[in-house]
Parts: structure tokens; C-alpha cells; sequence
């Protein structure tokens, strides 16, 4: 009887190991054709390609390739960007003059007039007040072919090997995206193609150069990606985009085609039925004459990264301008103009560093291309990846439950060395990139299910889960995360309320303090603003030195986000300015702190590596929050929220403070001041709020002298109020040099 019994135990739990083991593979198949996303997987599949990539790059310098680069030392002799079009023109003729460079992109977009040589006043003059003046016509007459800097530009492009950068805007909701400026001719259309189902990356509108400037040059190219990862990451590049039915060229495409000689653009379609009726077409590779270049079914090619920055060389635009530059370096060359300024510069993440020129990703597409070095991905990816998971099924599922777990350990580890050397192998003697995380999960997985029948591995994760939240969250919070299980860890799209907390000053705080006040002190500050955060119910994010980070609305849903965060701030602020006196009897600095709040989606979840994970949220909110906070000391006030933070809460009362630019933002934000509760402000203090809008809303509309008197009205009513001072230094400013027509209220006026 115990032996049957055993028996069917036995059996029993080999059914439920096999049932297991088929549905892990099941999901894996399904991920592999596209019907279950497993965002995870493609996160680990990121990484593998990432450090495959690092390994096998070269790092040596493509010596063809030079960056002319607008830098501080040529903003320093030229000042601040943008230049005359007379300096680029001059910076054009001396590289193909003297140095007899081979093609030169631009990789900015030259979309506004140059009036920085004061012809259109000029002109104004010549039609109003001194149309009647002889002399002033005549020399004026004279000196507009030089004032026209414009045209003297494009007459330095005209008969030279000059791309010009644009970039496309594809926003799929509305059909009618701005346009501005000329494109380029396109290199072939859709209609010439006689077929229009290959999936081109669409653009709905455009921002492009002059026409001027875009008719005189020889071609040019786009310069956005649109196809960054889900992680923010730039591992792809188009060649090609579709506009209208008709197809245009990357700048780094429009590079190469220049020194080929300028070859016709050809698609390598291979038809793939599907069935008897319907046909799908596969891009396999774009072609320059004799030359194929790999890519995707949109067009798009894996970036050939050959090292991190500064691979290639970088020569200032100064030094060209004196000509004080090496002739070897650029005679013969291909040379972009980027920047290397900062505010200038355009950072991308990339896999090979997280602050990498947009520059450079061009310059390393063109060499990879000259080079044949661009590497695809299989063109039947799936049934690759379908025979791996297959395989590996087949192999532990049969195997694994007739070996010890020290022999099914060894079985795994057999199978890792079996699929990484396949996939190298593959990557160096083919250049094809096979799928490597997702069998080698597998592999580990189906491990894992054998070795633990699956409830010892739930365990464990559960353990690893709370082990995780106990550095971020409270225990009663901890006890409520217990109900939902882990798959709160999971990265997700979520809307959030961030919060950044800094010590004003630290650096000059920490040198002058000993060492052990310093720790006192900022265990003293950290604890009492974690203690704010967990009363709030907030998630605390990182302690990074002296800035605290924190979170609402993750992991567990908070409807009330903004308010509890905005509570916190406040209640840490009120806590800075009682623990000043505390502070002061011993001997320690005034604490001065700035806060920063904002509210909107952010990703969200378990973050990290096999060393270290945290639960983190990252993302434009995030950055825009931080933002925030190192502006609250500009505004002489200790904490700036957001427009959506404001907008979650109509019980709050706010002092907006002013209009800014945001990265990522295409249309000035406002920020604000928390005043407090609706039913916490005093009628005066309400009163005096109206009269600041009012003051406000007049010196956006160009009401100097009436918004001045306000201010100024404001400020001997409350002399300590520094935005008061901020905006009538301001409107003294802007009354004697206006704004143009277009100001959209941030200052500095733009242009």
C-alpha cells in the first residue's frame, strides 16, 4: 500500500514537473512569435546584445572620419551659438579649400533666418524714414549682397559635397505635423518601387533648412531616431523614412552616397508567401551600387558602434577658421560639425555609454557602412529562436528528471556554454545576430522548475520581493504588499508623484565641517525626511549624498499621490526650519534645503543587475522633478512643483513662479509655489496672490510699465519675496530690448 502510494506520488509530481517544464516552453514560444510580450525578456535580451556589442567592438579611430566641433573655445572667440551664416561659410570654403576635405554634413538644421547682420532693420529704414536719403540708398544698395548672409552661405554650398541635417516629425495622431523649412530631394518613391507594403518608418511633418540653404547644397539627410528601445536606448538607426509616398535618406546615408560617387538607392525585397492568396515582402538590404547594407524589415540597421566617445577625432572650428589644424588629419576626409558645448551637445544613451554624441552615432554609421561591418539580425529570427527553445526543451524535460540536481546543474551549464558559443560563433563569422537571453532563460528556467517542482522557486522569489521593499518602504506598507505578491516589482508605465530633497550648498558644507559632524548631520537629515516619507505612505527611491529621492503611487496604487507628496514637502520644509536652532547649538551650519515635485507617467519597478537590484522609477518625470528642485534656489523659495502636480490639486492654492523650458517638452511649462490648503489661506495673502497674477499676466502681454508698478507695489509690501525682484529686473530688461512676436513668456527670449 505505501509503495503504491509513493508510486502514484511519484508519478504524480512528475506530471506536475513535465505540465510545468510545457508551459515555461509554451510562454518562451509564444514570446519568440510576438503573441506574448515578456518586457523582462526583451530588457535581458537588450543586455546580452549590449555586452556582445562592447566586447566585439574594435575601439580603434576611423581616421576617414573627422567631427569639426563647435566647442567652448570657438564659442569663446565667436560667441554663442547660433553663428552668422558668414562664419559657416567661411568655416566651408577653408575645409574644402584648404584642407580638401571629401563631404561635409551639418548636423544642425538651419531653420531661421540669419539677422544677426541687421539688414532687415536696415531694409525698414531704406522703405520708412530714410527712403528719401539718397546717400543712405546708395550705400545701403552697396553693402546688401554682403548683409545677406543667407546667400552668401548657399553660394559657399553650391558645386561642393555639402549634406545638410533635418529631422522628421512623426506623430501618428495627427496627420498634419508642423512642417517648416525645404526637404531634400528624395531618393526614390514608392510609386517607382511598384510596391508599397514594406513598412517604412511614416513621417506626418518635417523641420528642414532654408530653402535657400537646402536648393544649394548638394543633398542632405535626417537626423532623428525614432526607433529607440524601450529602455531609451539607441541601438538602431533608419536608413530610410517614408514622407508622402516618397522615400528620403539619412544624413549618415547621404555621407556615403556623396564619396561613392552618388549611387542610386536599391531595395533587396525578397517576396515570403504566407499563403496562396497573399504575399509579404521582406527588406533584406539597402544598396549603393555594388555595396549591400544590411537592415530590417523597416529600413533600419544596427548601429556599428566601433568604441565609446572620442573614437573618432575632433578638431575645433577655431583652429580650422586660423587654420591651425593638421592638413593630414582632414585632406581627404569626411567631416561633420557637431558640438561638444555643453547645452550644445546632444546626448544619447547608447549601449556602449549612457552619454553619447549624437555626432558620433553618425560618424560610426558611415564608417561601419565603408567598412561592411554593420550587423543584422536572422532574417527568419523566429524559426532560429523556435529550434533553439525546441532543442533545449527537448533536451531537459527528457533528461533533467533522470538526473541528480548537481547532474542537471552541470546539464545547464553544458547548454550555456553550448548557446553562447553558437552565437558568437555566428556574430564573428556570419555577422548575424541570433536571439542569446531568451534561450539561455530558458535553459536556466526549465532548470529551476526541475530542481524546485516550482513552489521552492516561488519562495524564493517572495523572499527576494519583500527583501527588496524593506530598504524603500515602511513595514505597514510592506504588510499591504504581501496581498499583492510580486508582481509589484514588475516594470510598468505608471503616473507617479516625484520628489527630489537637496542640501543648498553641501559641497561647501562637508569642507568645512569635520568628519564626524558631517555624518551626524546627515543622519539627522535623512532620517527625518524618511520618517516624513513613510508617514505620507511614499516610496523612497535612493539617498544619493545629500539628495533624497522618493516616489507615490508605486507600488501599491495611491489615488491621492500628489497630495500626500505635496504634504510631505511641506512637512519637510517646516521641519529644515525647526531643527535650525537644534543645529545651531551644536555648532552645525544653517540648513538650507530645495525640493522639487512633479507628477506625471514614469517607468517603474525592479531595477539593476544580478549584483545589485532596487526598486527605482526613472523617466522624464523624474528628470523634470529634478529639475525643479535645483531651480527652487533661483526663485528664492524652498520648493517648485510642476504644472501637473498643480493640476492634481485644486485644493491647493499656488504663486505661479514662472515659465521654463523642459527637455522633452515642445511647449514652455509653467512651475509653481505651494502657497497651502484653500481653507489655510488668509483672504490678505489671497489678495496679494491675485495682485501678482494680475502683475504676472501684464508682463507676459508686454505691459511693462503697469506690471512694474504691481511688482513693485508687491515688493515694498513684502521686501523678502525674491520673485518680486526676479520679474522687475526682468521688465526693466525686456522694455528696453522687446521680445520678438513670437516670445512664448520664457526668459531669456529665445533667438
Amino acid at each position: 500500500m505505501w509503495l503504491n502510494h509513493g508510486g502514484r506520488l511519484v508519478s504524480r509530481l512528475s506530471t506536475i514537473r513535465l505540465g510545468i517544464g510545457l508551459g515555461v516552453l509554451l510562454v518562451f514560444v509564444l514570446h519568440a512569435f510576438n503573441v506574448l510580450h515578456i518586457p523582462l525578456l526583451e530588457q535581458f535580451e537588450h543586455i546580452a546584445y549590449d555586452a556582445r556589442l562592447k566586447i566585439a567592438m574594435p575601439g580603434t579611430r576611423d581616421t576617414r572620419i573627422v567631427i569639426v566641433d563647435i566647442d567652448e573655445k570657438s564659442l569663446a572667440r565667436l560667441g554663442r551659438w547660433p553663428w552668422g551664416r558668414h562664419q559657416l561659410a567661411l568655416l566651408t570654403e577653408t575645409l574644402f579649400d584648404h584642407y580638401r576635405i571629401l563631404a561635409l554634413g551639418f548636423d544642425v538644421v538651419f531653420a531661421e533666418r540669419d539677422e544677426s547682420s541687421g539688414l532687415p532693420v536696415l531694409e525698414r529704414l531704406a522703405a520708412g524714414a530714410l527712403q528719401n536719403q539718397p546717400g543712405f540708398l546708395m550705400e545701403f544698395n552697396r553693402m546688401k549682397p554682403v548683409l545677406e548672409r543667407d546667400e552668401h552661405f548657399a553660394a559657399t554650398l553650391k558645386g561642393r559635397a555639402v549634406m545638410l541635417g533635418y529631422y522628421f516629425r512623426s506623430d501618428h495622431e495627427d496627420t498634419r505635423s508642423p512642417r517648416s523649412g525645404a526637404l531634400p530631394d528624395p531618393v526614390i518613391s514608392l510609386e517607382e518601387m511598384g510596391r508599397s507594403n514594406v513598412p517604412f518608418i511614416t513621417a506626418t511633418g518635417y523641420g528642414a533648412n532654408l530653402p535657400v540653404l537646402q536648393n544649394a547644397a548638394q543633398n542632405g539627410g535626417f537626423l532623428d531616431n525614432p526607433m529607440v528601445d524601450s529602455d531609451g536606448v539607441h541601438r538602431s538607426l533608419p536608413l530610410l523614412r517614408e514622407f508622402q509616398g516618397k522615400i528620403y535618406q539619412s544624413l549618415s546615408l547621404s555621407l556615403v552616397r556623396a564619396i561613392l560617387g552618388d549611387p542610386p538607392v536599391t531595395l533587396g525585397i525578397t517576396p515570403v508567401a504566407k499563403t496562396p492568396q497573399e504575399v509579404e515582402t521582406g527588406l533584406e538590404w539597402v544598396g549603393l551600387g555594388p555595396h549591400h547594407i544590411p537592415v530590417d524589415e523597416r529600413a533600419a540597421i544596427l548601429i556599428p558602434y566601433r568604441g565609446p566617445p572620442g573614437t573618432f577625432r575632433y578638431v575645433s572650428v577655431v583652429d580650422i577658421l586660423d587654420k591651425k589644424a593638421d592638413p593630414t588629419l582632414l585632406n581627404d576626409a569626411i567631416v561633420l560639425v557637431g558640438s561638444s558645448a555643453p547645452g550644445l551637445m546632444d546626448l544619447r544613451v547608447t549601449p556602449v555609454h549612457p552619454a553619447f554624441p549624437g555626432v558620433e552615432i553618425h560618424a560610426n554609421v558611415i564608417s561601419g557602412i565603408l567598412d561592411g561591418a554593420v550587423k543584422r539580425r536572422a532574417q527568419h529570427q523566429v524559426i532560429i529562436e523556435l529550434i533553439y527553445h525546441l532543442l533545449i526543451g527537448a533536451t531537459l524535460l527528457l533528461l533533467a528528471p533522470r538526473l541528480s540536481p548537481v547532474w542537471g546543474l552541470n546539464l545547464t551549464i553544458l547548454l550555456w556554454i553550448l548557446i553562447i558559443w553558437s552565437n558568437a560563433l555566428f556574430w564573428r563569422r556570419t555577422d548575424m545576430v541570433l536571439p542569446l537571453a531568451a534561450p539561455l532563460a530558458l535553459t536556466l528556467l526549465l532548470y529551476f522548475v526541475h530542481a524546485s517542482l516550482g513552489v521552492f522557486s516561488l519562495a524564493w522569489r517572495n523572499s527576494r520581493w519583500s527583501r527588496l521593499f524593506a530598504q524603500h518602504l515602511p513595514p505597514a506598507l510592506i504588510a499591504e504588499l504581501e496581498q499583492v505578491g510580486p508582481l509589484a516589482t514588475q516594470g510598468k508605465k505608471r503616473e507617479l508623484s516625484v520628489l527630489f530633497v537637496n542640501i543648498r550648498g553641501f559641497s561647501t558644507m562637508s569642507a568645512r565641517m569635520e568628519p564626524h559632524d558631517l555624518t551626524q548631520l546627515l543622519d539627522h537629515h535623512l532620517t527625518g525626511i524618511t520618517q516624513a516619507i513613510h508617514a505620507e505612505r511614499g516610496t523612497l527611491d535612493r539617498y544619493m549624498g545629500d539628495v533624497v529621492m522618493a516616489f507615490w503611487g508605486a507600488p501599491l496604487d495611491n489615488p491621492r499621490h500628489a497630495r500626500d507628496a505635496l504634504r510631505c514637502a511641506l512637512k519637510i520644509v517646516a521641519s529644515a526650519d525647526h531643527f535650525r536652532d537644534e543645529f545651531q547649538a551644536k555648532g552645525w551650519p544653517p540648513l538650507k534645503i530645495s525640493l522639487g515635485l512633479n507628477t506625471g507617467a514614469a517607468h517603474v519597478g525592479a531595477m539593476g543587475s544580478r549584483f545589485l537590484t532596487t526598486y527605482s522609477a526613472v523617466g522624464e518625470t523624474v528628470n523634470h522633478a529634478r529639475r525643479l528642485e535645483s531651480l527652487s534656489k533661483r526663485y528664492g523659495v524652498s520648493l517648485v512643483v510642476g504644472v501637473q502636480t498643480r493640476n492634481a490639486l485644486p485644493e491647493v492654492v499656488f504663486r505661479e513662479l514662472d515659465r521654463i523650458h523642459m527637455r522633452g517638452e515642445a511647449e514652455p511649462v509653467a512651475i509653481f509655489e505651494p502657497v497651502g490648503f484653500v481653507d489655510e489661506v488668509s483672504a490678505d495673502l489671497r489678495a496679494e496672490l491675485d495682485t501678482y497674477h494680475q502683475a504676472l499676466a501684464l508682463y507676459r502681454n508686454r505691459r511693462w510699465d503697469e506690471a512694474r508698478k504691481r511688482f513693485q507695489l508687491l515688493l515694498e509690501r513684502d521686501p523678502e519675496r525674491q520673485i518680486h525682484e526676479i520679474h522687475l529686473a526682468r521688465i526693466y530688461r525686456l522694455a528696453a530690448n522687446p521680445p520678438g512676436e513670437g516670445w512664448d513668456g520664457v526668459f531669456p527670449p529665445r533667438g
